[in-house]
């Protein structure tokens, strides 16, 4: 019987040793870094998130017939002040990799709903143009064929993003001649609320979407428009997928069970994802990825509190004292490994098929170390091979997933050709 059991474990052990995943096996340096390039090389980098034009915005007012962007790293603000190097420049991009680029439209979150129409059709505009103006680096592309297309030419395929629902001035008009100019996703909320669904950084008014909101959702479908789910809370995510028919993105978040920031995705939708088919293109900004800043973050809220009581009324001193906090206690750094964590953990909880990259780079102070701008994903590609991702899975996180999920966004469009638009007014119309 102890024989017979025996050899029941260990065929068991042997069975689960077959079962376990590429990442549980041991690469060298040189082969990961050879599995890293092979797989980059035939699978460029599809970006879901990049705040260049925004740069564009405040640092040149978008005033960009004489900006140079092959090389930013000596880019400054003209307007007053230094930002310091932007993260992004063809230099950088083809350094990185990156074969597509969601260029991210953005607008700060405005009540005025018709300026913030207006200040988004600025940024297309900027965007477009930025684009025309390196015809021999960059391509405009509204398909995933036209991706791939202008991938194998070795061109940089641009596309346009939205972020923020605010953007549309709540109408569906206008969501409709967004996607006409060339949007192909939106992300339904920054970091507030608005008035048809609710931002994960606010307190909770909607419970999620609202019926309006749930018709946004639909006519993005209709229309073949990607509905990204960044930004948005728990319960706006878990609406959507219940009304969407096509794959959603997360363009640029982590994993909530690794970080546990609110700007992240929990577990709970992690796992609607297969049925669903969506992706999240990992984030790389450290605040997203790393518990220590957060909690850093926390601690130096609290203390700089502390010291305004402490020292009430002599300012100086309270500024002093905060420097000598600050001096003892510096602030943690975020690492490729941490990146790598956060897509450890959506491979195991939704799968490979569900894991893309948006980095947000120009949108944050500075990536981890060994990633602090475009031309560092590389590196991020070694250390998945060096946890043992095959060639094949980098190449669907490096593109092939999000060019999927674009084929059946464009499918499902296809599909409902014939239907009419959605007409739901979100208010009466004026008379």
């Amino acid at each position: 019987m102890q024989a017979n059991a025996l050899r029941a474990a260990l065929a068991l052990s042997a069975a689960l040793l077959a079962l376990a995943p590429a990442h549980a096996q041991k690469v060298t340096e040189e082969q990961a870094a050879a599995t890293a390039a092979a797989a980059l090389e035939v699978a460029p980098v599809f970006d879901g998130h990049n705040d260049a034009p925004g740069q564009l915005r405040s640092r040149e007012n978008n005033q960009i017939n004489a900006f140079d962007f092959t090389d930013t790293m000596d880019e400054h603000d003209h307007v007053g002040g230094d930002d310091g190097a932007m993260h992004t420049d063809l230099i950088r991009l083809k350094k990185g990799k990156v074969g597509a680029q969601f260029w991210s439209v953005y607008v700060p979150h405005n009540a005025n709903e018709a300026a913030a129409v207006q200040q988004t059709i600025e940024q297309i505009d900027v965007t477009k143009r930025l684009i025309a103006k390196n015809p021999e680096t960059m391509r405009y592309a509204l398909t995933a064929d036209q991706v791939e297309t202008a991938m194998r030419e070795g061109k940089i395929a641009s596309l346009l993003g939205m972020e923020g629902g605010y953007s549309i001035g709540s109408s569906l008009a206008v969501l409709r001649q967004f996607h006409a100019m060339g949007a192909r996703y939106m992300t339904l909320t920054h970091n507030f609320n608005i008035r048809w669904a609710d931002a994960a950084t606010d307190n909770p008014k909607h419970g999620g979407l609202t019926d309006f909101g749930k018709d946004v959702v639909r006519e993005m479908n209709r229309l073949g428009m990607l509905v990204d789910l960044s930004h948005v809370s728990e319960d706006t995510m878990m609406d959507a997928l219940d009304v969407a028919k096509a794959p959603v993105i997360f363009s640029h978040s982590g994993a909530r069970a690794v970080t546990p920031h609110p700007r992240n995705v929990p577990d709970s939708v992690l796992a609607r994802l297969p049925q669903n088919g969506g992706v999240v293109m990992v984030v790389a900004l450290p605040r997203f990825i790393n518990e220590d800043i957060r909690q850093w973050d926390a601690a130096r809220a609290g203390e700089l509190a502390r010291l305004k009581v402490v020292h009430l009324g002599n300012p100086d001193a309270a500024t002093k004292a905060m420097g000598a906090w600050l001096a003892a206690n510096p602030e943690p750094k975020s690492t490729i490994k941490d990146m790598a964590d956060h897509i450890d953990h959506i491979r195991k909880i939704a799968g490979v098929e569900h894991i893309g990259i948006g980095g947000d780079y120009d949108g944050m102070p500075i990536g981890p170390v060994g990633m602090e701008d475009v031309s560092g994903y590389p590196a991020l590609f070694t250390e998945l091979a060096r946890r043992g991702y095959s060639q094949a899975e980098l190449e669907m996180i490096a593109s092939r997933n999000i060019l999927r999920v674009m084929r059946a966004a464009e499918a499902y469009a296809a599909s409902v050709a014939g239907e009419p638009a959605i007409e739901t007014l979100i208010t009466p119309p004026v008379k």
